[in-house]
């Protein structure tokens, strides 16, 4: 497994825009269109990823605690899916019934999203506030595969209880670590 860390975009950034494919609509979505009331979670993450795998039922736990609070979760998938084809977008569909996502899974498959947001990893969070500035970017918690410590959400938690409660964003912010996006061929 490579180890990459998370590139750490500045706070208050503002979210950028995107229009992707929900793999299990199938409809067009933008950012504007799924933001949240309060806040909205960017996650870019993929199938085959064991970091991944490993947070999978902590992402719907928080996605379903949280989205009646007012955020709204996303998830993006910017993997080359020639040289990965696990990570297809109709894998994809498969991935978010069987886990039961209760967010939409987009593919964003010129990878224009992950250069925007600056992804470097899978998992890579980035919390925004109801203005889309970035209020939180970096780890779920300190779990891994394999490291014995407990997946508990409780980085990312902590940022939206401080988002929703109107306390400062947290400090420090420890990067994402995770899987490294599978850019395509001669794209970097």
């Amino acid at each position: 497994m490579a180890r990459t860390p998370s590139n750490m975009l500045p706070l208050g950034t503002p979210a950028p825009d995107f229009r992707l494919p929900d793999t299990v609509s199938g409809r067009q979505v933008s950012l504007e269109e799924l933001k949240g009331r309060k806040g909205t979670v960017i996650m870019f993450l993929c199938n085959h990823c064991p970091f991944v795998k490993h947070v999978n039922s902590e992402l719907v736990r928080l996605a379903g605690d949280y989205m009646a609070r007012g955020i709204r979760f996303v998830g993006i998938s910017s993997n080359d899916v020639e040289n990965y084809p696990e990570d297809h977008p109709d894998l994809m569909k498969k991935t978010a019934v069987r886990e039961g996502y209760p967010f939409p899974y987009l593919y964003d498959e010129t990878q224009e999203t992950a250069r925007k947001y600056d992804a470097a990893c899978t998992p890579d969070f980035y919390l925004f506030d109801r203005e889309l500035s970035l209020f939180y970017r970096g780890q779920l918690d300190d779990s891994r595969p394999g490291n014995g410590i407990p997946v508990t959400g409780k980085d990312l938690e902590n940022a939206l209880q401080c988002l929703l409660s109107g306390r400062p964003a947290p400090d420090p912010q420890k990067p994402s670590l995770g899987c490294n996006i599978k850019w395509k061929e001669g794209s970097l």
